[in-house]
Order: structure tokens, then sequence, then C-alpha cells
């Protein structure tokens, strides 16, 4: 008797997603009915922002990839269905951004994620 193992988080994908050009490739890693909460000044904890499926998170990655800025993938740790990471960007202008995600992962796609940020005023 076989057992089939569900698919495995792609973290070579999320690097080349979080650090490339587009949003394309980090979109691709969302389940369609995935949901992300977004904790940072604007949005605190007693009211993040909540975004629900694919076409409302893409929207929102559209927007980030749309700016003169760069991301870097800082670290990644992946265990069973979790998966926790830091993302660090950095505004043409010098300004700085440092995200934190821990995300529930669901036949290898991210499901539900909630994601803190923190920027340079």
């Amino acid at each position: 008797m076989s057992t089939s193992a569900s698919p495995a988080f792609d973290t070579d994908t999320l690097r080349r997603g979080i650090e490339g050009d587009t949003a394309d490739t980090l979109l691709s890693l969302y389940a369609d009915d995935a949901e992300i909460r977004i904790v940072d000044r604007d949005t605190q904890p007693s009211n993040p922002k909540v975004l629900h499926g694919r076409d409302e998170i893409g929207t929102m990655l559209q927007d980030v990839y749309g700016r003169d800025m760069t991301h870097r993938l800082e670290q990644c740790v992946v265990q069973g269905d979790h998966a926790a990471y830091v993302e660090s960007c950095q505004y043409a202008d010098g300004g700085r951004v440092l995200a934190e995600s821990m995300v529930s992962l669901r036949d290898g796609r991210i499901a539900e994620q909630t994601l803190i940020q923190a920027w340079d005023e």
C-alpha cells in the first residue's frame, strides 16, 4: 500500500516570485481561495486589511510590483503545512520596508497568510 504525499511548498518559486520584477510568479503560489491579513501602522491588529481570493491578492501584488523598488527574501522556514518568511524591500529613494509572513499551506499553495509590515517614515 502506498501513500501519496501532498505537494511540497516550492521555496525556490517563492524566492523567484519575491525577487522578480512582476507579481505573476508570486501569485502562482496562492490557492484560488487564499486569504491574506495585513497588519501595519495603518491597518492595526484589531482591524487588519483582509484580501480574499487570488483576484484581490493579485491586485495588491500588481500594485506593489508596479513600484520602483527591489524585494529580497531574507529567510524562509517550512514545517509541515506552515511556512514563515522574512522579506526586505527598498524603494529607489532609499526607504525600506520589512515584512514577515506566517502562512498555512494546502496542497503546496498558500491558503492563509498573516503579513506584518513596517516601513521607514
